[in-house]
Formats: structure tokens, sequence, C-alpha cells
């Protein structure tokens, strides 16, 4: 085998590797934005198999793109940006309204029901090296 196939082949096994071990987003969709705001949220399900944390998210719908968690203190819910989110070695992170979720501040054109909004998600691996997943949330 010549160096040039060899070191093909060396980046396939690696790539593919990598692959295997993205976390797998499920059932992506963003929330319309209302008329006269520049606001929207994300929501999915992500599965792992071998663990890992959500670092970030990007669009280039949005300006400014946060991780946020609400919950209930004191009868009163509250919301706050987060630094990361786990996702569970071989389990499930759920994104949701009323509680873990993706921020989308500074909308620029209005998202509309149906429009197609690019994601890009960089997690840190259970081997703490990033892994970028990018998917298509629809509108709803």
């Amino acid at each position: 085998m010549t160096p040039s196939r060899l070191f093909l082949a060396c980046t396939l096994v690696a790539s593919t590797a990598a692959l295997a071990n993205a976390p797998v987003v499920k059932d992506a969709w963003v929330k319309p934005t209302l008329p006269g705001t520049k606001v929207s949220a994300a929501y999915m399900t992500i599965e792992s198999a071998t663990g890992a944390k959500l670092m970030r998210a990007e669009t280039p719908r949005a300006a400014q793109v946060e991780l946020h968690d609400m919950k209930m203190k004191d009868g009163v819910m509250e919301m706050k940006a987060e630094p990361s989110f786990a996702v569970p070695a071989k389990g499930a992170l759920e994104l949701k309204p009323g509680s873990k979720h993706i921020m989308l501040f500074k909308v620029g054109e209005p998202i509309k029901a149906g429009d197609k909004v690019p994601l890009t998600l960089t997690f840190e691996g259970a081997d703490r090296k990033p892994v970028v997943v990018k998917v298509e949330a629809v509108a709803k």
C-alpha cells in the first residue's frame, strides 16, 4: 500500500470512529418568532453512547445563542444561562419548553412556521475532544 493510500485509510478509520461516538440529535425544532420580537428557542433530544457535554450552539439566523435552563424557585420560574449540558452515556438529554433549551437572541430575519433553521452543536466527547454535529431544526 502506498503512503498516500495508507494515510487515506487511517483517516477514514479515524473519521468513522469519531462519527460512531458522535451524539445523535433527534426531533430538532425551533419556535417561530413572534411579530416584533427577535428571540426564539430550539428544542431536541440528544442521545450519546459514550456520554458528552453540549458546550456551544450556533446558527446563522441569530447573532447570539446561549444554553439556558428554567427551574421553579420559591414559586417563580427562573431562566439562566448555563455553560454546558451533560448528555449521559447510553442515555438522552431532552431539551424542551420549560426546561433546558437553546435560546436564540438577536434573530435577523423572522423565523416562520416551516422554516428550516441550521444549528451547529459543539460537544465535548468522553475523550474531551470536540465533536461538531450539524442539524436542521424545523420551525413549528
